[in-house]
């Protein structure tokens, strides 16, 4: 569903002006600049619109996309995105669109600010439609812009596009927020490249097992303003009624009690993984100290604050497949 609009150009940016020559070998040879807009922040939220700016290996644009998406419920907080229900109730449902949104990102890193919150939800959508999201990494241009040690009072996406002198036509419109994104990461790109900067690529792991909840219409409570700080908001668990029995030993089994901590795309949906690790008598931990007993990730290489704290405090680390095999024979914890 394309939308009927000319391509907007690029306004001159500051620094820097052109691109650096030679390029670096290492970096992705195409980009696909997401923005979506959702029914909410929470895992049974859904996409209500979607938009993607491919780029070139030099952050050149290629051309643009973008649609409306049916999310067959109640539109959260119209007061920000603007759509209703009675102008989604005839666009394309999420499954409808979901091939040529996906050749829209097939090869190329996934860029948006905030990126983790915009990729889950794009693995969600893509589950639940029983299909794979062909996307295998990420950048996010929050993390590229500290990489580069921008001198931004915040990390909003207007912060990083006043700084590079990109004007923002309408805010939480996917298109013209995919746009302005797209504006602001080419001089940051040319800036990482000319410095010798890595990029911040992270793995994107597609779900491949899902659940989702029951949902009352009143769920979409919690959007506001927290979008570019957190992409889920908090669960309340009851307290763990086990004592920590300290670190898992690699070759024995889990003990009640536990502190388990997670980081980084998991195969099974994060939230229905933790909620097994409660099941199973384990505490469940958002933050890693040095209390954590394991930490569970499928990049230990990937630099999060997780897995750099892990190996300061020689925290043990296992990926998703044998933590899930771990879960099936828990040791009971000594006493309450």
């Amino acid at each position: 569903m394309l939308e009927d609009r000319t391509l907007t150009g690029f306004s001159a940016t500051p620094w820097p002006a052109t691109h650096p020559t030679p390029w670096p070998a290492t970096y992705p040879k195409g980009y696909a600049v997401v923005d979506v807009e959702t029914t909410g922040l929470a895992r049974h939220d859904r996409i209500i619109s979607a938009a993607v700016y491919r780029l070139d290996a030099r952050g050149e644009v290629e051309d643009h996309w973008y649609t409306l998406v049916n999310p067959e419920r109640d539109p959260g907080p119209v007061w920000i995105h603007g759509l209703t229900s009675e102008t989604l109730q005839d666009a394309p449902l999420f499954a409808d669109i979901a091939e040529e949104f996906g050749e829209r990102l097939a090869d190329r890193v996934l860029v948006a600010h905030n990126a983790l919150f915009d990729w889950q939800m794009i693995a969600r959508e893509y589950a639940r439609a029983k299909r794979e999201a062909p996307v295998r990494q990420r950048l996010c241009t929050i993390a590229l812009a500290k990489e580069l040690g921008l001198p931004l009072p915040n990390h909003k996406l207007e912060s990083l596009a006043a700084h590079f002198g990109v004007v923002q036509q309408r805010a939480h419109h996917a298109l013209d927020d995919a746009r302005v994104l797209a504006e602001a990461f080419r001089p940051s790109l040319w800036a990482a490249a000319a410095n010798g900067v890595r990029l911040p690529l992270l793995e994107c792991r597609p779900l491949t097992e899902w659940s989702d909840p029951p949902v009352s219409r009143q769920s979409s409570g919690g959007y506001g303003g927290r979008r570019q700080s957190s992409w889920r908001p908090s669960r309340k668990r009851p307290a763990c009624p086990y004592p920590n029995p300290g670190r898992y030993e690699a070759g024995k089994r889990l003990k009640q009690g536990m502190r388990v901590a997670f980081s980084g795309d998991t195969s099974t949906d994060r939230e229905l993984l933790e909620d097994r690790a409660v099941e199973a008598g384990l505490h469940v931990s958002t933050s890693l100290s040095r209390l954590t007993s394991l930490l569970v990730t499928n990049d230990p290489d990937s630099g999060t604050s997780k897995t750099v704290k892990a190996r300061q405090y020689g925290t043990p680390v296992v990926d998703e497949a044998a933590f899930v095999q771990l879960l099936k024979d828990v040791e009971p914890a000594d006493g309450p």
